[in-house]
């Protein structure tokens, strides 16, 4: 089995790694406005989507990502995506030639020194009812995600629409995912990162605090830190053309 990727556009490479139980067609919204200024890279992370079958661990995908896509390039992680392409940033410089964090953070999870996670066992509830009630788990985290979207309704009604498009995520991949998003800590990794970072928020956010990006650029060099006023945990769908703008100002600010 081997990971799915696809290429559209034109112009600098683009990399965008989607978030949990997801998979890249979710970034429909920012492919149709970014088409025409990056050549982008739509990957399904291991286990989810078209790359099924596939072990998820930061590492792996990190590795496998990097094994697909071109050296020197962008590189947009969403949520859970945003753990991976941190990752790479951090263990594989000469591949990220930027990278843009939405709606994600190095530290998940609240702990001493990070009072803006969420609490772990949230993470952990949801795992666990993933065996008894696997459909209605995974919805209640897409409400958990919309949450907070002046859009709430059409925002869940796209993640609804997305989840089983290419079948269902593996019970057992979903739960490696919730474990990376609880057990995750890469905050150590932020002050010595070597290439730009844009870190995009959802003021509304409900999984991933604003305060909790804003906390985490302060600790990159060459940071920036953006705001989408009105958007929740997944800006892009309701937001894109804000988002899609912030991420051409930022690439326009990238050395070649």
């Amino acid at each position: 089995m081997t990971l799915f990727h696809e290429v559209h556009g034109q112009g600098p490479a683009l990399v965008l790694l989607h978030g949990w139980a997801m998979h890249s067609g979710i970034f429909a919204p920012l492919v149709q406005r970014l088409a025409p200024h990056f050549t982008l890279h739509l990957v399904d992370l291991p286990g989810h989507g078209r790359s099924a079958g596939l072990p998820l661990t930061l590492e792996h995908a990190a590795a496998q990502v990097s094994a697909v896509v071109p050296a020197r390039a962008l590189w947009l992680g969403w949520s859970l995506g945003g753990l991976v392409a941190l990752h790479a940033a951090a263990t594989r410089p000469a591949q990220v030639r930027g990278l843009v964090m939405l709606a994600a953070s190095p530290r998940f999870v609240h702990a001493d020194g990070w009072e803006h996670g969420m609490p772990a066992s949230i993470f952990r509830d949801f795992a666990t009812a993933l065996g008894s009630d696997y459909r209605g788990t995974l919805d209640r985290f897409l409400m958990l995600e919309a949450q907070g979207s002046d859009h709430v309704r059409e925002e869940l009604r796209l993640l609804r629409g997305e989840v089983f498009a290419h079948g269902e995520p593996a019970a057992d991949v979903l739960c490696d995912g919730l474990g990376l998003l609880e057990h995750s800590d890469l905050r150590a990794a932020l002050p010595a990162l070597s290439m730009p970072s844009l870190w995009i928020a959802g003021r509304r956010d409900r999984l991933v605090s604003p305060a909790a990006m804003r906390a985490a650029a302060a600790l990159a060099p060459a940071s920036r830190f953006h705001q989408v006023d009105s958007g929740g945990h997944a800006p892009f769908l309701t937001h894109a053309d804000e988002v899609a703008s912030a991420l051409r100002d930022f690439e326009a600010g990238l050395a070649p």
